[in-house]
Parts: structure tokens; C-alpha cells; sequence
């Protein structure tokens, strides 16, 4: 089976607030432009993965991303994660109405494509599955067949919210990478055990991080 991946991506400017005790002001948007680029490129790479839909309106965010196979959809509701996730699952459906649609954080720069080909193998069985974060409360990928709805409930305890809404738990083992966001210096010292992207190795080695 294959899956077109939705990720959505905020302007670089307002992302990572949570990494203000970690990176500054001004770095922090060239490290969320690094976790997106590694997450986007290793999701091109994984071999269930045929298509990879950035949802955004940052400029340089979609023009870099463009330029690694991603096609980039407009967020056009500007309304915050679940609505852009919906638009682009529409919008992705609109041209390839019976693909099967996961949405995917856009900061899993450790993301390992065999690992994420693992979870989507997995993913294939049920109508709608989800992914729990590292953190056991979060989510970093929900999954819908072709011909179910996407129904993101991203945001403050998606792992329950998606649960209650009759999504699958998948199960946990050997998936590390695909877990591992990452919105807090403890978060991006795990993701840097686990082995990054270059991407975003190359401005962590510009951070002072304690324990990397």
C-alpha cells in the first residue's frame, strides 16, 4: 500500500516558542526549517510513502521543501493544526480521492524511513490508527484508509482525544523515530541520541546543549 503523507508546518517565526531555553530568538526558526527539511526527506525516502503534502504559508519553508520532491499546499483556512491538516487531506483527496492519508508531525528530525514504513504497514489493517508520542500524551502520526476522513484532533492530549474518537493505538516497539518529536530541549537532546537528520545536526552543533 501506498500513503500520501500530509505534514503540517506553521511560519518558521512563530515555531518552537518551547525551545526558548535551549535556542534563541534567532535560531530557533532556521532549527524548525531543519526538523521540517530532515522529517519531509527521510518521509521522501521511506518506500510505502508515494506523495508528501506540506501544509503551509511560509515562504522559504514551501520553497525549500519544493525543492526536496514535497508539494505544498496553501493553508488557506489559517484557523491552527487540525484545520490545516483537514484542508490539505481535501486537497489531497480532490486528486487522488482513494489514497490513504497520514498525517505526520513535522518535527521528527531523528525519523527513520524503516521505522515509518513499519508504522504505516501496521496502519493498513484499520480504518483510522494513530501513533503516540514519546511523551505518552501527544501524537506525531494519525493514519485514515482511503475511504475514511482524516478527523485530526491534534494539540493538548491528542493521544486520548484520538482514542475517544476511535483511532487505533498502534503499537510502540521499534519506532522510536517516528515518536521522538520535538518541542522542548529535553526532546531535542533524545532526537540527537537517536541520530538526526543532517539538517538539523548541522545547526545543533551550533547550540550549547547540555548532555548531547
Amino acid at each position: 500500500m501506498q500513503w500520501t503523507l500530509v505534514i503540517p508546518l506553521k511560519p518558521l517565526a512563530l515555531a518552537k516558542s518551547r525551545l526558548a531555553d535551549t535556542a534563541a530568538d534567532g535560531v530557533r526558526p532556521g532549527l524548525a526549517l531543519a526538523f521540517a527539511l530532515d522529517t519531509v526527506a527521510a518521509a521522501l525516502d521511506c518506500p510505502a510513502v508515494s506523495d508528501v503534502a506540506v501544509v503551509t504559508n511560509d515562504a522559504l519553508a514551501g520553497r525549500e521543501l519544493a525543492a526536496l520532491g514535497a508539494r505544498i499546499v496553501p493553508d488557506e483556512p489559517a484557523a491552527g493544526l487540525n484545520a490545516a491538516l483537514t484542508h490539505a487531506a481535501a486537497a489531497v483527496r480532490a486528486v487522488l480521492p482513494h489514497s490513504p492519508l497520514a498525517a505526520l508531525n513535522a518535527d521528527l528530525p531523528a525519523l527513520r524511513p524503516v521505522e515509518l514504513s513499519r508504522v504505516l504497514k501496521t496502519a493498513e489493517v484499520f480504518p483510522r490508527a494513530f501513533l503516540p508520542d514519546a511523551a505518552g500524551i501527544g501524537t506525531t502520526l494519525l493514519a485514515a484508509a482511503g475511504n475514511r476522513e482524516l478527523r485530526p484532533a491534534f494539540g493538548p492530549d491528542s493521544r486520548a482525544r484520538h482514542r475517544a474518537g476511535g483511532a487505533v493505538e498502534l503499537p510502540l516497539e521499534s519506532v522510536d523515530s517516528v515518536r521522538q518529536d520535538v518541542d522542548t530541549g529535553d526532546d531535542l537532546r533524545a532526537a540527537l541520541a537517536l541520530g538526526v537528520g543532517p539538517r538539523t545536526a548541522a545547526v545543533a552543533a551550533r547550540l550549547l546543549i547540555p548532555g548531547q
